[in-house]
């Protein structure tokens, strides 16, 4: 029997946590549920938490702020302490385990030499970049550079997940002039499936959601062309935001104090990225999905797209932004939109003078009939 063999299910550990049946069953109703799950998709998730054994997860740290960590564990469907204590087997964390030093060290080493000699398997999660430059000194490990723990851990991974945009970009380590020669995790690891989670964090249900849909299903979710989760990065900010009219309408904040800002106007001319980012930022938004950075009137930085910081300074808005066949500015936006709505209700004026006439025709024609 091999050592994935003898690791508890979900169920089994919520059941020696004293969680009932009917408990179990709103627990996997509220995880399909934070996945975007259709409901019938509810057995499946009931199926793999009662059979499939926890996945180890070995989550390495580079050069990062740990911010991703601090929202991993906000997270509130499902909430992190279920995904850590019950959903995987959070066997090697930096910033969350109890031991330190050599012993956690032999436990990373083992499970790596456990999945070498094929009695095991582990995902590796990955917050920060690593440091190339001279050797990859600018950050080292209990005497090793982050870099060697790295390829190391990956290569007998099942698969990489790369928390954040330093892991998944570079993010502000590797902006100009990158002086530690800092690269993103899918740069590095070759022929192991890498799935980008950016973000500057990312929200922590996004996070959780990731490895519950691994855990459920035992592949990876669908990618984008960036190995970004589409159920989650599939749609732009923009065409969520409820903002979203006032950018069609042409109407902007042209100062933060302004009658527009109060208004709750649109924040492109403010320099909002809004309409070139791709997040789940305006359908799920944070803090247990209290509000949004849009949503609390500062607009997108577009944290989760390639190169984000370089892209600056985040103020200073837009040039151009896609219409469909026209590159337009935000000015003409307002105005053709103002032209279509003109020709719109020119339009409907036109059809109500006819359909008015056509019934005084069709009641002369009636009164004519009578008098005959």
């Amino acid at each position: 029997m091999n050592s994935r063999s003898r690791r508890p299910s979900t169920y089994e550990v919520l059941r020696e946590h004293g969680f009932d049946r009917r408990s179990f069953l709103k627990y996997c109703t509220v995880t399909a549920a934070a996945m975007g799950l259709d409901a019938s998709m509810v057995p499946k998730v009931v199926e793999a938490m009662e059979t499939k054994p926890r996945i180890p997860v070995i989550w390495l740290h580079g050069l990062e702020c740990t911010c991703c960590s601090e929202s991993f564990i906000r997270s509130s469907h499902p909430i992190a302490q279920d995904v850590v204590l019950n959903m995987i087997s959070l066997d090697y964390d930096d910033t969350l385990q109890a031991a330190a030093g050599f012993q956690v060290e032999e436990i990373r080493k083992g499970l790596i030499q456990q999945a070498r000699d094929g009695k095991g398997e582990y995902i590796l999660a990955v917050e920060g970049n690593a440091p190339t430059a001279d050797g990859g000194i600018y950050c080292t490990v209990g005497g090793d550079t982050f870099l060697n723990i790295l390829l190391e851990t990956a290569e007998h991974a099942k698969a990489v997940v790369a928390w954040g945009s330093c892991a998944s970009n570079g993010c502000v380590q590797a902006a100009r002039p990158n002086p530690t020669g800092a690269k993103p995790v899918h740069e590095l690891i070759h022929g192991k499936p890498v799935i980008n989670v950016p973000g500057c964090p990312p929200i922590a249900e996004v996070m959780t959601g990731v490895l519950t849909y691994i855990l459920t299903f035992d592949r990876l979710p669908e990618l984008d062309r960036q190995g970004r989760p589409k159920m989650y990065y599939g749609q732009r900010i923009h065409d969520k935001c409820y903002r979203r009219a006032f950018f069609d309408a042409g109407q902007f904040v042209e100062a933060w104090d302004d009658d527009g800002a109060r208004e709750g106007w649109c924040l492109y001319k403010m320099g909002c990225r809004g309409p070139s980012t791709y997040n789940s930022c305006s359908t799920m938004k944070w803090n247990n999905g209290v509000s949004f950075p849009i949503g609390s009137g500062h607009g997108c930085i577009g944290c989760s797209e390639n190169n984000f910081w370089d892209n600056g300074p985040f103020y200073e808005r837009l040039s151009m932004v896609p219409l469909p066949g026209v590159e337009s500015t935000p000015d003409q936006i307002g105005k053709t939109a103002a032209v279509v709505a003109g020709v719109g209700v020119a339009a409907h004026f036109t059809a109500f003078l006819a359909r008015k006439a056509m019934a005084k025709g069709k009641e002369g024609e009636s009164g004519s009939g009578e008098k005959e």
